[in-house]
């Protein structure tokens, strides 16, 4: 672990948190080529939604996007033959190093990756003790989110913005930074019950995203209308 290098790229604000990608570091210098964003992506069948990062070649504009874990596994293994696609082995979708990248058959179903059934408890330790939660738990705080909290995008089922103000399209990824778990449902996580912008997939990660969070959760006031008799 000591000689391992990695180089992490910050995606941008999406699903109402800051997103970083791992890759090796000797991709690093795909940077100078690309500009890399994330995007959520949302299963129609009702299956939740991920972030994937997206690479975009700087001479050609949005129009030449490409998943970038598919980028990597090209530069390094060739190119992608039909009825195969580039999956990754922890589930982790920002989690592009070639090491965590396989070749797998295309079948059609289950585009986006799904969380094993684990025993309990068991599934929050793995990813606990995976690389990409060791290595976002340690970064500083995000300049962005401290001082502009509520920039945020917002995604419909098409992978295209929408007004946050019709919550019924929004999913929401876990706000804890190295939480990588994302609604399946609409509604489906805790919301910060101050600022009522946040949202946690369980009482653990909003606990440990406090000390953070606090320095820029500002309580939303409820205005409360009274009934008054007609006069």
């Amino acid at each position: 672990m000591s000689d391992l290098k990695l180089g992490i790229l910050r995606l941008g604000r999406v699903a109402g948190k800051s997103k970083y990608a791992l890759i090796d570091e000797r991709d690093i210098n795909i940077v100078q080529q690309h500009a890399i964003e994330p995007r959520v992506e949302v299963d129609k069948n009702g299956n939740g939604a991920c972030v994937y990062a997206i690479a975009h070649d700087i001479c050609r504009g949005h129009s030449s996007g490409k998943y970038l874990h598919e980028l990597l596994w090209e530069r390094h293994n060739g190119g992608i033959a039909p009825g195969w696609r580039v999956v990754h082995k922890n589930h982790v979708t920002v989690d592009n190093r070639l090491d965590n990248l396989e070749l797998v058959k295309d079948s059609g179903m289950d585009a986006l990756p799904r969380q094993h059934d684990e025993p309990p408890g068991s599934q929050t330790k793995n990813r606990e003790n995976s690389l990409y939660w060791i290595t976002v738990t340690q970064l500083i705080g995000d300049p962005l989110e401290m001082n502009y909290p509520h920039f945020s995008k917002w995604y419909d089922f098409n992978g295209d913005i929408v007004n946050p103000a019709d919550e019924s399209y929004i999913y929401y990824e876990c706000h804890y930074p190295p939480c990588t778990r994302m609604e399946k449902e609409i509604r489906e996580f805790s919301i910060c019950g101050r600022c009522q912008e946040v949202r946690y997939c369980g009482t653990s990660c909003q606990e440990r995203d406090w000390p953070s969070h606090k320095r820029f959760c500002r309580e939303r006031r409820r205005l409360v209308r009274e009934n008054t008799p007609d006069r």
